[in-house]
């Protein structure tokens, strides 16, 4: 098996010093592969991404880059590396254009115009509604809309690693399915994405791989197989979290 671009290796993490959230957790995402974190609430899938982009630093075990120890690294030196995060709360500046948006997103880059116009154009080339709104207030748009800026500005810095915190939450399910596509396209385009999710059907039908996390540790993990018809896992999360898998 492929070397791990991304990975929690034994990690503990708490809050405020003495409020343990995730537990000697293991997390690998390799290249081009869909890696799905999901679990009930409480279970520390979103403080798993957290961790990996460098808000919270870990008390016990390490965090890996391409093999390279980056537990002390700081979330910018992250992003410089090419890790994304795109949080599940909203993050943009809603009184400020699209374009306005994407330029604050290449920020790292800022010096180099050339540079800029182009990955701003890029995005407007994979997302044409941003074009059309560039210069419309992030405020005006639908929530739809929205991720759609908070995914092109996450392409900006031209990631090899893509984090991913309910990407579909409180959206239309025909939006949801467009955002699906979009995931496991970044994949089929070589990234290396982490995505937690809430809905089982969906991640498990986009994910090469996932891990079940509960009280903030390993409860169980395996391929996309092990979720489908007969799959061991199946059931086995249907009944843990009182889901319905259809």
């Amino acid at each position: 098996m492929s070397t791990p671009i991304i990975a929690l290796e034994d990690v503990t993490v708490a809050y405020h010093g003495d409020i343990t959230i995730l537990n000697r957790i293991n997390v690998q995402a390799r290249a081009g592969k869909v890696t799905g974190v999901i679990g009930p609430n409480g279970a520390g899938k979103s403080t798993v991404l957290k961790t990996l982009f460098g808000f919270l630093p870990p008390r016990t075990g390490r965090i890996t880059l391409r093999g390279q120890d980056i537990s002390a690294q700081p979330s910018h030196e992250r992003a410089s590396h090419g890790v994304a995060f795109v949080p599940q709360h909203r993050s943009l500046f809603g009184e400020l254009s699209v374009h306005d948006n994407l330029l604050l997103g290449c920020w790292p880059f800022r010096g180099d115009k050339a540079r800029v116009r182009q990955r701003i154009d890029s995005v407007y080339d994979r997302f044409p509604i941003l074009a059309q709104k560039r210069n419309d207030p992030v405020s005006s748009m639908s929530g739809g809309q929205q991720r759609f800026v908070e995914f092109g500005r996450a392409l900006l810095i031209e990631p090899s690693v893509i984090l991913l915190d309910e990407p579909t939450a409180m959206l239309a399910p025909k939006i949801s399915k467009e955002i699906y596509g979009l995931i496991r396209g970044f994949a089929d385009e070589g990234m290396t994405v982490v995505l937690v999710d809430q809905n089982v059907r969906r991640c498990a039908e986009v994910s090469d791989y996932m891990y079940i996390l509960e009280l903030g540790r390993n409860k169980a993990e395996g391929g996309r197989e092990s979720f489908e018809d007969g799959g061991g896992l199946r059931e086995m999360v249907a009944s843990w979290m009182d889901y319905k898998i259809d």
